[in-house]
């Protein structure tokens, strides 16, 4: 997938958001956070789907001892929440805006499941995409809980090259034109900023990248 809505050349947005059905629209707003403001908090009701229309959200949760576990950072066109179609009653995560002008689609359960009803070919795309992003999300932790921290940003990396990369047709590299900060990825590969600043730096003394704040190149000159 190269971007979360867009899923078998089909834009879920598009489909999804009741500004564009005329019964809906009038009962329907978009819903603005400031940054750090949370959209909802763990054991909070199950009752809507969220879509980003601008702005970034993080989603995660808190273990035993307090410590906060980011399960991924979700930016403009992506979905959170969807749990809520799948029978769960109250949130087992966190949402929370991590940008100052962020905009989001509140889409209620029954009213996503009168439109899936009402469409059973969108009904399969959107449970195909649930299980898609499902997989995607136990994969990063599962990178969190049993790989060292470099390796989790190598993997990161190549998460983030299928996603945004291109090859340079003049040199091979692998171009990485992405839209987090340094902040945003130390919070999905589990290390602090400053660690990751020094991952970086290894990486990119051993000759295998280079970066800047947008763009991250996987260097192709040391391959055989």
């Amino acid at each position: 997938m190269n971007k979360i809505w867009v899923f078998e050349e089909v834009n879920l947005f598009k489909l999804l958001c009741p500004h564009k059905f005329k019964t809906y629209k009038t009962e329907h707003e978009f819903n603005a956070y400031p940054k750090q403001e949370y959209i909802y908090f763990t054991e909070d009701a199950a009752n809507k789907v969220y879509l980003i229309e601008k702005g970034k959200v993080k989603i995660g949760y808190y273990n035993e001892d307090g410590t906060e576990v980011v399960k991924a950072i979700l930016k403009r066109g992506e979905i959170f929440g969807e749990h809520a179609i799948l029978g769960s009653k109250t949130r087992d995560e966190f949402a929370q805006s991590i940008d100052n002008k962020t905009s989001i689609c509140p889409v209620g359960v029954e009213t996503l499941q009168d439109l899936m009803r009402d469409n059973q070919s969108l009904s399969i795309k959107i449970y195909k995409f649930i299980g898609l992003k499902l997989r995607r999300l136990e994969r990063r932790l599962q990178i969190l809980l049993f790989k060292d921290s470099k390796t989790r940003l190598l993997e990161f990396l190549d998460e983030l090259c299928k996603e945004y990369g291109y090859d340079c047709h003049k040199t091979g590299d692998h171009v990485i034109q992405h839209p987090y900060t340094q902040k945003d990825i130390a919070s999905l590969i589990g290390v602090s900023r400053p660690t990751l600043n020094v991952l970086l730096n290894e990486l990119k003394a051993e000759n295998l990248i280079t970066f800047n704040r947008k763009e991250i190149r996987l260097l192709q000159t040391n391959v055989a």
